[in-house]
């Protein structure tokens, strides 16, 4: 595939077939050379929209018996590691296929918490970043990324493209850094998109983060087939393939059409009703980051998941010790914060949302209150700077169709942006 080549095809209006998705995926492994090559497939974890089941068959029907090896790795950022029943689920295949029809297909997660998982490819330094970050943060960044993808000859990155609070759009290089990629580069971009807020960056194509994650996914030395997708419950609506950053931009072009809904007025109160894919908080934030810029000054969001208990599978201990703040209280305090990992302060600001902090007073004032209706009790809300309703008091039946009284219900929330008009 040349580099300017682009294969491919979306809709805004139709979803493409299943024989469609396929001659896209055999035409984008036509034109590279995987004979006799070791290709490692990225993919996504379950907290995305994709019809994994469907592309890991037909990629395993292209390939298996023309490469030399295959594998696929889960892109899970510092996401909760998936257990072997759920990697079978995530790719739709049973137990007796992995053991006979793909027992040559290695499936693996990215085990961002064994240090000895990662590799350096080298350095972004100070002036870059500084550069890369108009200004903002300027400071040498280490790029490791997971030694696996060093053991491939070729690299094919699947995955949807869905507006993104740290990046701006999920999708293409993002499955490598942070998806495959060590503790530094994720902190740096994470505290970088909340310096930037999730309110101004969220549904971006040309973002400061993006910009460096393009950067780092650079000194990835092995050729990379991108097929970026853009997807719903309903199935798929754009598929696009290229050695480049087209089918990025492609897809992006797509989800900035269909995955962004505009409303004529702010809402006085958001219920974002969660999706079963999101089952901590860490991940069921989306509905927070997805809702922000209709939430009207004083507004609140609740987030409707009774079946949420935990914070965060992998990060809970220290979000309970910084809970959740605006990005000032942070910036103002940044002697004592500093030291905790810039990922997880970032997550707390994009959930707390905009709000201002007074360092002379210690009053800190969100824009927006945010509760949680889930199965993390009141207790635990209040320790971490939330609001708290009890979700056996809530009948969503009760909430719906009541716009005009300024309160939304959002099924499904997550990954569908609200903005203004």
């Amino acid at each position: 595939m040349d580099k300017s080549s682009l294969i491919g095809s979306g809709y805004t209006d139709r979803l493409l077939a299943a024989d469609e998705i396929e001659s896209i995926v055999a035409q984008a492994l036509a034109s590279q050379n995987y004979a006799r090559q070791r290709v490692l497939v990225i993919i996504p974890d379950r907290t995305r929209t994709i019809p994994l089941n469907l592309f890991f068959r037909i990629l395993c029907a292209g390939l298996l018996g023309k490469a030399s090896k295959l594998d696929f790795l889960v892109a899970l950022g510092t996401h909760a590691l998936l257990n072997d029943d759920s990697l079978e689920h995530l790719l739709g295949i049973t137990h007796q296929e992995r053991m006979g029809k793909y027992a040559q297909v290695g499936i693996y997660n990215h085990r961002w918490d064994l240090p000895e998982t990662f590799v350096t490819l080298g350095t972004i330094t100070h002036e870059e970043t500084g550069q890369l970050s108009q200004g903002m943060l300027s400071l040498d960044v280490p790029v490791r990324i997971n030694r696996m993808a060093l053991d491939y000859d070729a690299l094919i990155i699947l995955g949807p493209v869905f507006p993104h609070e740290v990046a701006g759009f999920s999708g293409g290089s993002k499955y490598l850094i942070p998806g495959i990629s060590g503790p530094e580069i994720i902190n740096f971009t994470h505290w970088l998109g909340a310096l930037i807020t999730n309110f101004d960056t969220i549904g971006r194509r040309d973002t400061p983060v993006r910009a460096v994650i393009e950067r780092a996914a650079a000194l990835v030395d092995r050729p990379k087939l991108f097929l970026c997708a853009v997807t719903s419950a309903e199935g798929v609506e754009a598929l696009y393939a290229s050695t480049d950053n087209s089918a990025w931009q492609a897809a992006v072009d797509i989800s900035a059409r269909t995955h962004i809904h505009y409303v004529d007025r702010a809402y006085q109160k958001v219920i974002s009703v969660m999706p079963a894919m999101y089952d901590d908080l860490w991940t069921g934030a989306k509905g927070m980051y997805k809702m922000e810029p209709v939430i009207a000054d004083g507004g609140e969001v609740v987030i409707y998941a009774p079946a949420i208990t935990n914070i965060s599978y992998t990060h809970g201990k220290i979000i309970e010790q910084v809970g959740y703040h605006v990005r000032d209280y942070f910036v103002a305090q940044w002697a004592r914060f500093k030291e905790h990992p810039w990922g997880i302060l970032a997550h707390s600001t994009h959930l707390k949302g905009l709000g201002t902090y007074n360092a002379d007073t210690g009053v800190e004032q969100p824009r927006i209150h945010v509760t949680l209706a889930t199965g993390i009790s009141v207790e635990q809300c209040h320790r971490i700077n939330l609001g708290y309703l009890d979700p056996a008091s809530m009948h969503l039946a009760e909430w719906e169709n009541r716009e005009d009284e300024g309160i939304l219900i959002v099924p499904r929330a997550g990954e569908m942006l609200y903005r203004l008009r």
